[in-house]
């Protein structure tokens, strides 16, 4: 027997229930769907932050050749595990060719706008009844400790500038006046237009809205495949039954991919995997958000906790737990802030979790070819949770027919 449903959500990270939270405020009747429980892959343990100084795209000029110089290395920020995987292969290909400054040219000016407009939504999401999800709009500060690695920031600082996203460039006594810690560090970038966030109680929150809306969250629903009928997905097969949907939105980060195939189109997803290890917040404990420049870890303070995140490991869809790749992390992070031991605080949780990185660097937004009611939403690889609010809001007009944004750079089938 199958279940007739308005607008089937599959995924429940916070693209998926941001997709399913604006498509009820514009009155369809929402199910969503999810094979663990919500928010249980990379929404939970990232380091939320909303960084509209990530716009440019991962696959930039020289990031290509630099990743080739750390890619068998298993304790570097972009580790590729050696494997005979042709689609793996297929992507490298495509992201090296993507790598050029008319790609960023053209990206920069849509990612900063998406980044900008979801910010507003956080704020808005933020003060939703019952939401605690310690969303704070401090910024972000760019730190480095080498001089190579301040000039590359000041340089990229300046694109941003261009752009209309202008940094603050600190000095060493500025950044421990902003951080109110000792730093070890030649100087810093500063972007006040960031913001940070506790991803997890923003997705759980906002799932807990979803009830009042009307919506049916079904966790622990696992979706086996998608059938055609026609020009249309016609029933949508899980572990607690099937569906027949009007329409569908494909919101399952790095397992959308195998059920796009099930359906005859491509989306070259690569899962990146990511490390998080979060303490409780000690007394020493920077004030602002840092992005540690040249050992690629983030460091976020989020209500009662501070969290170390870090690492791009292409794998596969592996959640093996590396310890070496951990460590890398833990020795990272006193280098450049020598209050913060690892040693010295109290450990709540060490977590990896799957980002899902198209070969371009910008995430899959819009109709599903050749499919008039599937909408696919993914591919957001390390700045989903800083997209999530603005991605769902367009998918809520894209199911509905028409949105606010040129969204052409993201359509489904490009690479």
């Amino acid at each position: 027997m199958k279940r007739e449903v308005d607008v089937l959500v599959i995924g429940g990270g916070v693209v998926g229930v941001c997709a399913a939270y604006y498509l009820g405020l514009q009155g369809r009747q929402v199910t969503l769907v999810e094979k663990g429980e919500i928010c249980e892959g990379s929404s939970y343990g990232n380091a939320g932050l909303v960084v509209p100084s990530h716009s440019v795209p991962l696959a930039a000029p020289g990031v290509a050749f630099k990743a080739l110089g750390w890619m068998f290395s298993p304790e570097s920020p972009f580790y590729i595990e050696p494997r005979l995987d042709t689609a793996l292969w297929r992507w490298l290909w495509r992201f090296w060719r993507s790598g050029t400054e008319a790609h960023v040219r053209r990206s920069l000016p849509l990612l900063r706008d998406l980044h900008l407009a979801s910010k507003g939504l956080f704020a808005e999401l933020s003060r939703l009844e019952g939401m605690d999800c310690a969303y704070e709009e401090r910024g972000v500060l760019y730190a480095f400790n080498t001089r190579e690695g301040l000039a590359g920031g000041i340089a990229e600082g300046e694109r941003l500038r261009r752009a209309d996203l202008p940094p603050q460039v600190l000095d060493r006594a500025q950044v421990e006046q902003l951080q109110g810690v000792e730093v070890r560090v030649e100087g810093g970038v500063y972007y006040p237009q960031d913001a940070h966030v506790e991803p997890a109680s923003l997705v759980r929150g906002l799932s807990r809205h979803l009830a009042g809306q009307g919506a049916v969250v079904l966790p622990r629903t696992e979706v086996l495949d998608l059938s055609r009928s026609g020009g249309r997905v016609g029933l949508v097969r899980t572990t607690r039954g099937d569906f027949a949907p009007a329409e569908v939105v494909l919101a399952a980060g790095s397992w959308s991919p195998p059920l796009a195939a099930g359906l005859g189109f491509p989306l070259p997803i690569q899962p990146a995997k990511g490390y998080s290890i979060t303490f409780k917040k000690p007394q020493a404990c920077p004030a602002v958000p840092l992005l540690l420049g040249e050992a690629k870890v983030g460091v976020t303070p989020m209500g009662e906790w501070l969290r170390f995140a870090g690492t791009l490991e292409l794998a596969g869809l592996d959640l093996s737990l590396s310890r070496r790749r951990v460590q890398a992390i833990l020795r990272a992070v006193p280098a450049y802030l020598p209050q913060l031991d690892p040693a010295g605080m109290e450990l709540v949780e060490i977590w990896r979790g799957l980002r899902p990185c198209t070969p371009d660097g910008l995430p899959f937004l819009g109709r599903a070819p050749g499919l008039s009611n599937l909408t696919v939403a993914a591919g957001h690889a390390t700045i989903g949770l800083s997209l999530g609010p603005i991605t769902g809001k367009l998918v809520a007009q894209l199911v509905n027919g028409e949105t606010e944004l040129d969204l052409s750079l993201l359509r489904v089938g490009r690479c």
